[in-house]
């Protein structure tokens, strides 16, 4: 174990049987919080803030989301680059969040945050992680966090257009096989133990059907996460039956009551409607996130502070749901 000589509750390893996810042998779903990315809201990125929110909600699987590029400060100028552009930061924010949640006995999914393809970089990130936490039964890999389309890679005048055409969508899940045959390589050469590793798929994790008409070959303990915002999407559980019916195994690694912004109303009636179905299914569920923002899906306001403990008052209406369904 390559974090150091501390004791800490051992958690068994997350094996994948058929569609299902299982600890030592069981069935296992989980409901858990998506930290959100880790250059937007750095400040809760610490040991403290993960035995706090574990305390707090008996929450047992975590999610770090680490900024791939400097995506997110178009829309937030000043915060730090993502992991290209500050590599030790991103790792420095990554293993805070990552120990803490060894320590506290709980899961923790390293999230490389992207919405486009960055294979050596991607690469690098992977080797410095599974060097670090190799046979650590705890640690979960995602490899992509929402693909969208090569229109979106390629900045074209209009950035979606592939999205409607089934052949260009098919070719984009065939690179993305192949970015994520080369990540688990790298993954598991390191780390021979098997560990989890979860994939996305085009349009922003829910074009399940692709992954169904084409899995990723040679790699069993491997699941294909989907991404809902309930208020936006209301049809993407038939698709994910489909996909289960097929043998194409479900993660919902992030996902939240709102609109598909992130913002704007909840639509409780159709979040009860996914919790219900994902927990008939076996499925879990990570709830986005932890972070201050002034819109719908940030659990805490301004005032709250970065380690906890937390006060109703600076926990918003979805951290007060989230923190009652993972109680649940």
């Amino acid at each position: 174990m390559g974090v150091g000589c501390c004791k800490t509750p051992a958690v068994a390893p997350l094996k994948v049987e058929g569609t299902q996810l299982t600890a030592d042998g069981k069935p296992v779903a989980f409901h858990g919080i998506s930290f959100g990315w880790h250059n937007i809201w750095p400040r809760f990125y610490n040991k403290a803030a993960v035995k706090q929110l574990h305390e707090d909600t008996g929450c047992m699987i975590f999610r770090a989301a680490i900024g791939s590029d400097d995506h997110a400060l178009a829309d937030n100028p000043g915060i730090p680059s993502g992991y290209i552009g500050a590599p030790e930061f991103a790792l420095e924010k990554l293993y805070a969040v990552v120990d803490g949640a060894i320590k506290n006995g709980c899961y923790v999914i390293v999230d490389w945050h992207s919405h486009t393809l960055h294979l050596d970089a991607a690469k690098e990130f992977f080797t410095a992680v599974a060097t670090r936490y190799k046979g650590v039964p705890n640690v979960i890999y995602e490899l992509f966090n929402e693909p969208v389309c090569f229109s979106f890679e390629e900045w074209r005048e209009n950035p979606y257009e592939d999205l409607g055409d089934p052949d260009a969508m098919m070719a984009y899940w065939l690179e993305l096989k192949s970015y994520a045959t080369e990540l688990i390589k790298v993954i598991t050469e390191i780390d021979p133990s098997e560990p989890l590793i979860l994939m996305g798929c085009p349009s922003w994790d829910q074009r399940v059907d692709l992954p169904a008409a084409s899995p990723i070959e040679g790699y069993s303990n491997l699941m294909y996460t989907m991404h809902f915002y309930a208020a936006t999407h209301k049809h993407l559980r038939d698709a994910c039956d489909l996909a289960l019916a097929a043998g194409i195994p479900i993660f919902v690694s992030e996902c939240a009551a709102c609109e598909a912004s992130g913002d704007g109303p909840m639509d409780l009636e159709e979040w009860q409607k996914y919790s219900d179905w994902a927990d008939a299914n076996g499925i879990t569920m990570m709830a986005w996130s932890i972070s201050d923002k002034v819109e719908t899906c940030s659990m805490f306001t301004k005032e709250a502070s970065s380690e906890g403990p937390w006060s109703d008052e600076v926990i918003k209406p979805w951290g007060q749901l989230v923190k009652k369904w993972i109680k649940e």
